[in-house]
Parts: structure tokens; C-alpha cells; sequence
């Protein structure tokens, strides 16, 4: 094997255990109880199979493949304390069964990697996008004349400087935006406050407004939309129309950039059937794209030599 291979087969290896350190350090601190069922067989505990299956949204593998592929991963399995490979079917069932309290938990527990406990973010940008919910290949779907399932609409909020996603809601349909924004607004908010809040004209409603000014305290930057040159109705769309802020809503762009990465990185597509299955999966996506942000950060602090912590 030649030089170059071996280097490359060498990185790879570290980029897995860096993973699998970080998810579980962070699944651990969620307290999620080792087992399921006092009359569970304990062959695996929950840490291992929660860890396991970031561990396959961060290669972007379906099930069968990445079985096969973490039996050749002799590191992966001595972290994970693993006597035998599970088969692929456990993850499944375990997906399917593990409450999606502890998988919310878990993602709180990936922004906080980011902040001390009083931080704030000084802009936070709000955009939507959808995750395809079709199980069938496109090639099936055109050799079999079968049509693919529509898409899950997706909103999610993202610091702007750090990259972060802070926040995220789906749905089973195409919804408006500003449906989506109310629910996302306090849960972002809630999780780690923020000092402005972006959005495009989607979200442009006074409703919105009044909710990140008067309940938030927040300032938001939000363009209108007009029609015909019509009277703008509302106190706050009256101000954005006169003192619109050209520097900060740039920043907007940013929450695309990161559904950008997030799908080109750990795949767009939702490959469950049932949609209480397809929010996990979403779930997943989130928390595996927040840790590895913070691995691209440790991969800096590394360099500058400054230490780094994963409590």
C-alpha cells in the first residue's frame, strides 16, 4: 500500500474516534439510563446504540453498510466497549423505541458545547428548507412508474457567527412560515437567547415582529413585502420600511449555507416510513452537524495548541 493511502486510511481513522468521543460525551451527560427495561437482555446499552447510530448519519451510510463497516473498526469498538457488533436491526429498533425527549436533550446538550452559561448570540438567522421523505431510489421511482413521498418542510435557526444550529421544528406538510416561526423563536430562544433575529420576507408578519420586540426583547430585521405600493400596516413593519438594516440582514445568508452542508454533508433524504421515525432521523441530522462544527473547532484549537474540553 502506497504512502499516500495509508496516510489517507490514517486520518479517516482519527476524524471516527474524535466522533465517537465527542457524541459519547454528550450522550452521556443527558443521563439517559443505560438500559431500556429492567428485563432487558443488557447486551447493549443505550449510550452504545444512540452513539452508534450518529455515528452512521456522520458517514452517511444506510444500516447494512455501516454494520459491516464498524466490524473492520477495531478502535471504534475498544471506545465503545463493544464485545460484538450489533446487527443491523438493533439500531432500528432501538431509532423506533428511544424517546425523542432524550434526542431533543441531546441536541440542547451540542449548543452548549459552544457557550459559557450566560452567553448570548449577538444575530441569529431563521430560513426553512425541506428533507425528501421517499425510502425509494430515483431510479426506482422512474422504472417503476411509483412517485416519491413529499417532502418534510424543516425551518431551523443558526448563530451566525459560530454556525451553530440552536434550533430546529418539521412538519408533515407544507405549512407557511411564520407557523413555523412562533415554535422556533421560543425554542431557540429558550435554549440560548439571542440579541437579534434575521429572517427574509417569508416571515414578514407584525405578529412576528411584536413577538421577538415585546416578548423576546430582541431587535429583528425582517423585509416587507408590498404589493402595488400599498399602505404598510403595523408599528414594526413601519419601522423596518424606513430603517431597514442593509448590514445585518446579509448575515441571512448564512442559515443556507448550513442546510447546505447539512444535506450535502449527511444526506437530505429521510429513509423511515412513519413520521414520528422521519423526526428522529431529523433529530439525528441536527445533532451530528452541531458536534461536528465543534470538531472543526477542536481541530483548530488543536493547532493553536489551547486546550479544550468536552464537559
Amino acid at each position: 500500500m502506497c504512502t499516500k493511502s495509508k496516510e489517507t486510511i490514517k486520518k479517516s481513522a482519527s476524524r471516527n474516534i474524535r466522533f465517537i468521543q465527542a457524541a459519547i460525551s454528550v450522550v452521556k451527560s443527558t443521563h439517559l439510563k443505560p438500559y431500556s427495561c429492567k428485563f432487558s437482555k443488557k447486551t447493549y446499552t443505550q449510550y452504545q446504540l444512540l452513539v452508534l447510530i450518529l455515528f452512521k448519519d456522520f458517514r452517511n451510510q444506510h444500516y447494512r453498510e455501516f454494520i459491516e463497516d464498524v466490524g473492520d473498526m477495531e478502535g471504534v469498538q475498544e471506545i465503545l466497549d463493544l464485545s460484538e457488533v450489533p446487527h443491523f436491526t438493533t439500531l432500528q429498533k432501538f431509532l423506533s423505541r428511544v424517546k425523542t425527549l432524550y434526542l431533543r436533550l441531546t441536541f440542547r446538550k451540542t449548543v452548549n458545547l459552544f457557550y459559557t452559561s450566560d452567553e448570548k448570540i449577538p444575530i441569529t438567522a431563521i430560513d426553512s428548507s425541506g428533507f425528501t421523505s421517499g425510502y425509494c431510489s430515483h431510479y426506482f421511482s422512474e422504472r417503476t412508474g411509483k412517485i416519491r413521498k413529499h417532502f418534510l418542510k424543516s425551518s431551523i435557526s443558526v448563530d451566525t457567527e459560530q454556525q451553530v444550529i440552536t434550533g430546529f421544528v418539521a412538519s408533515n406538510s407544507r405549512v407557511h412560515d411564520t407557523r413555523h416561526a412562533v415554535k422556533l423563536l421560543r425554542q431557540c430562544h429558550k435554549t440560548r437567547k439571542s440579541d437579534c433575529y434575521v429572517m427574509d420576507k417569508g416571515y414578514d408578519s407584525e405578529a412576528i415582529h411584536r413577538l421577538i420586540r415585546e416578548d423576546l426583547h430582541a431587535n429583528s430585521v425582517i423585509p416587507i413585502r408590498s404589493w402595488n405600493n400599498e399602505i404598510v400596516g403595523g408599528t414594526y413593519r413601519q419601522e423596518m420600511a424606513h430603517q431597514f438594516n442593509d448590514i445585518i440582514y446579509p448575515r441571512r445568508q448564512l442559515v443556507e449555507n448550513k442546510f447546505s452542508v447539512l444535506k450535502r454533508k449527511f444526506n437530505g433524504d429521510l429513509k423511515a416510513r412513519r413520521f414520528r421515525i422521519q423526526m428522529k432521523e431529523i433529530a439525528n441530522k441536527m445533532i451530528v452537524c452541531n458536534i461536528h462544527r465543534f470538531l472543526q473547532f477542536l481541530i483548530v484549537e488543536v493547532f493553536y495548541r489551547a486546550p479544550i474540553s468536552f464537559d
